[in-house]
């Protein structure tokens, strides 16, 4: 996958959003006003940051070499995935959508039924 096909796919996520809220090169793709990925799109070797579950972060981290801790975030439960590494696309889009239900799932039960109901 390359980093068009990403952004394309991270924005077709059901009510994400596209923002630049640190600098012009780093996307924070969300839904529901919080971060699910961050892009950054001024680096020779393109990857996204996703956020996790705590005990997958870390078998992710040992089952793919191209999955390390993320750099400047919280590494238990964000994970920096990069695009030309060994893992599938269709395994990547799995994690992308991890990353959201992770994020809904701190929600309140109000916000997280709105998302829910209005996917389903």
């Amino acid at each position: 996958m390359n980093i068009e096909e990403l952004f394309d796919f991270c924005l077709a996520v059901h009510g994400s959003e596209a923002t630049t809220p640190f600098d012009d090169v780093t996307i924070v793709m969300k839904v529901m006003g919080k971060m699910f990925a961050l892009i950054p799109t001024d680096t020779g070797r393109f990857s996204i940051t996703l956020k996790c579950d705590p005990e997958l972060a870390i078998k992710l981290r040992d089952e793919y070499e191209c999955v390390e801790g993320a750099y400047h975030m919280n590494k238990t439960y964000w994970n920096t995935i990069y695009l030309d590494g060994d893992m599938p696309d269709m395994e990547l889009k799995k994690w992308i959508y991890h990353s959201v239900d992770e994020v809904i799932k701190k929600l309140p039960k109000k916000h997280q039924n709105l998302y829910y109901g209005s996917v389903k």
